[in-house]
């Protein structure tokens, strides 16, 4: 079963419009191991904060994007 902290995780991909595969890529993962983390089938130690790092990122620079 997935963890709270990936519902939050994908709740903000959708908010800000990034998808999987960005996010994967921003990580250096697929877009099926991104899908099985958030999906709870895999839960890799520090994988929270990996994910939520990342996303903060690409938020940060599609709001400059945006400016």
């Amino acid at each position: 079963m997935p963890e709270k902290w990936t519902a939050d995780v994908v709740a903000k991909l959708h908010l800000n419009r990034i998808t999987k595969k960005r996010l994967a890529e921003q990580l250096g993962d697929t877009p099926e191991y991104i899908s099985m983390v958030l999906n709870g089938h895999k839960t890799p130690q520090g994988a929270e904060h990996k994910f939520n790092t990342a996303l903060d990122e690409l938020i940060k620079a599609k709001e400059k994007e945006a400016t």
